[in-house]
């Protein structure tokens, strides 16, 4: 499980160290950064796919995801008396991003590459300055495990180090060049981990949306992001999951409702069937808030619950009178999984913060930054980023 997560120099995010629980709630303003904090997690899984810096690209860039404030807004700026401007900069340009968890932690250090002197039409591309892997809740240099300086990567072997290659390409991480059982087994450990942490973003409910249409099906453990494999991945839950939680939670939201599924010639079809209807009616008739509901069940009801499961604003297309159930639904999902929510809808917020385990992170903005409200420096987590 994580427990800590730290973000230096990401768009409206000039640093935040917040601790983690196993149901994690995000919420705040519009405006307030809350996306920004996922979009944060997104990049950190993106990079130990090998899609890091392409990742950044398609946001344009990391001039356009750094921080675009000043280094330090001194006491005289916030009062007034001056107009926030920047100075003389005292650290390196860069964006960092890092977690631990309860066996490793790791954090990367992005920034821009020195000037070329062989011409390329990547100039923009960051380059990764530093990498760390270390065990334990912080980073410390007795616990350091492995160890990216630029193109040279280091692994510990006892009380001394090991070169396990000098020739990185800058724009890759560690995870895509030296993860290998034998050389860097924990650089496997971490990246397979992070690997597993499962993102749901917007289910789409359209007309022509995936989950509407009868689709060839196989067994299915994990919910496809565009819920195209709904029907399967719901029959797959009958089959090897928890059955009876899955009717138990159509039932909380729908009340006499039935969900089955229809199979014909390899295709499958899921049907919803409510008292007082003649039929069952399939998925390609269902409201969008009731369809949107049914991929919720089933993306939480999964049979291989993955260590982070980050939902982002599962509200969407809801009816209010809904969303008491689909907080008992995350509640259910976060004794199996660590949950991290991202929402502004007053009621669920409100139905998730009865549980004991609820951990609410109320982002704010002060001066364009985004803060936790009420977290002072001295009540974070301790961390260290590596140095360049």
């Amino acid at each position: 499980m994580l427990r800590t997560l730290a973000v230096a120099n990401y768009r409206s995010i000039r640093s935040i160290v917040i601790s983690l629980g196993c149901l994690n709630l995000i919420t705040g303003e519009n405006g307030s950064g809350k996306s920004n904090l996922y979009r944060a997690l997104r990049l950190l899984a993106d990079t130990a796919d090998g899609g890091g810096v392409g990742a950044l690209a398609r946001e344009g860039g990391l001039p356009s995801a750094l921080w675009a404030g000043p280094e330090r807004i001194s006491e005289r700026m916030r009062r007034g008396e001056v107009a926030i401007q920047g100075g003389s900069r005292q650290e390196a340009v860069g964006l960092r991003l890092g977690f631990a968890s309860d066996d490793f932690g790791y954090a990367m250090d992005l920034g821009f590459p020195p000037p070329s002197k062989a011409p390329t039409a990547f100039a923009l591309d960051p380059e990764f300055k530093r990498e760390a892997i270390w065990s334990g809740p912080f980073l410390r240099s007795s616990n350091l495990l492995i160890d990216r300086r630029g193109p040279l990567a280091r692994v510990r072997e006892g009380r001394t180090w090991r070169v396990a290659s000098d020739r990185l390409n800058a724009f890759e991480s560690l995870f895509a060049q030296i993860a290998d059982p034998d050389r860097a087994p924990e650089a496997i450990r971490v990246r397979e981990t992070i690997r597993a942490w499962r993102f749901y973003d917007h289910f789409r409910s359209d007309r022509d949306a995936p989950a509407r249409q009868a689709q060839l099906g196989s067994r299915t453990t994990v919910l496809g992001h565009d819920g195209a494999d709904l029907a399967a991945a719901w029959q797959t839950i009958r089959e090897v999951g928890d059955s009876d939680a899955l009717d138990a939670a159509v039932e909380d939201a729908f009340p006499g409702a039935q969900v089955s599924i229809a199979v014909n010639d390899g295709r499958f079809t899921l049907m919803f069937s409510q008292h007082g209807l003649l039929r069952p009616l399939s998925a390609a008739e269902l409201s969008d808030g009731t369809l949107r509901y049914l991929l919720w069940i089933a993306a939480l009801h999964t049979p291989r619950p993955p260590p982070l499961m980050v939902l982002n604003e599962p509200e969407t297309s809801l009816h209010p009178d809904l969303l008491p159930a689909l907080a008992r639904l995350i509640a259910h999902a976060s004794s199996r999984s660590q949950v991290w929510v991202v929402s502004h809808a007053a009621r669920l917020i409100a139905a998730l913060e009865t549980g004991a385990d609820c951990q609410t992170l109320r982002v704010e903005k002060d001066f364009s930054q985004t803060r936790i409200a009420g977290l002072r420096e001295l009540d974070e987590p301790a961390w260290y980023w590596p140095e360049r």
